[in-house]
């Protein structure tokens, strides 16, 4: 496979060194209706297929927002619990495919991520934040709750508590709160996140995909279940990297004081 990529409606993406970028364009605000998060499952599978892609970066296009939450009218055209049922399954199941992506998967959060918004960069392994940007769970302001993991990963990063508060309150906080609160791993000046992103990316493309992979699993596979379950996961990740090209090179270069040259394999 190489660089050459499909075309999507409401999604650009493109491939350099190795580093996807795959850029939601949904005028005015990135809103998420059925076809872009339909569009945005698609592209992971095919980023997931590509063996050039060892990292992916979702952003959003312009300067309002990275994901300003799902389409309001969608939401209002949902008549019964069975069809809303089939819109959040829809949603669950394009941010778990991104939670359990095999290949680290880090937001550029450029502007304001709200409700869905939110619940996609939750959905990634890293987030990076515009200082202007702002984040929040606003759902209840609609009179429902976020349904697309906002109940659960806000939980697991920030607390029950104030994952409560902020569910119950509607409230948005800044970047530098959001850091604060575990939400974003670095703040930076609007203008340089992308580019952050992709030092980011760079730095971690530059690893074994092999232990690029079991680090992903190892962390997000634990988390789904008791310490003693994520200890045997840890170590059953661990004893099958052993005797792999990239395990000796890594152990080899190490002791010949040298930078390691992994292949992933």
């Amino acid at each position: 496979r190489s660089n050459s990529v499909s075309e999507y409606t409401n999604l650009r993406m493109a491939i350099e060194d190795r580093v996807a970028i795959l850029t939601i364009d949904h005028p005015p605000a990135n809103a998420f209706n059925r076809a872009t998060i339909t569009e945005l499952g698609a592209a992971m599978d095919e980023l997931i297929a590509n063996d050039q892609v060892k990292v992916i970066i979702i952003t959003g296009a312009g300067e309002f927002a990275f994901v300003a939450g799902a389409d309001i009218n969608e939401i209002n055209a949902v008549k019964d619990a069975a069809e809303a049922l089939e819109f959040i399954r829809l949603g669950q199941g394009v941010f778990n495919k991104i939670e359990d992506c095999p290949k680290p998967v880090i937001a550029a959060i450029n502007a304001v991520a709200l409700g869905g918004g939110l619940e996609l960069a939750m959905a990634c392994h890293i987030r990076i934040l515009a200082d202007r940007a702002r984040v929040g769970q606003p759902e209840s302001n609609l009179g429902i709750i976020p349904g697309w993991g906002g109940t659960q990963r806000l939980a697991r990063l920030v607390g029950p508590a104030k994952a409560l508060e902020l569910i119950l309150t509607a409230d948005m906080v800044n970047a530098q709160e959001a850091f604060r609160l575990g939400l974003a791993n670095k703040v930076v000046p609007a203008g340089q996140v992308l580019a952050e992103a992709k030092g980011l990316a760079k730095k971690i493309a530059a690893k074994s995909k092999l232990t690029n992979e079991a680090s992903i699993k190892a962390v997000i596979g634990g988390l789904k279940g008791s310490l003693i379950d994520g200890l045997a996961l840890e170590a059953d990740q661990f004893s099958k990297l052993i005797g792999s090209h990239d395990t000796t090179e890594g152990v080899t270069a190490f002791l010949q004081k040298r930078q390691a040259k992994f292949t992933d394999n």
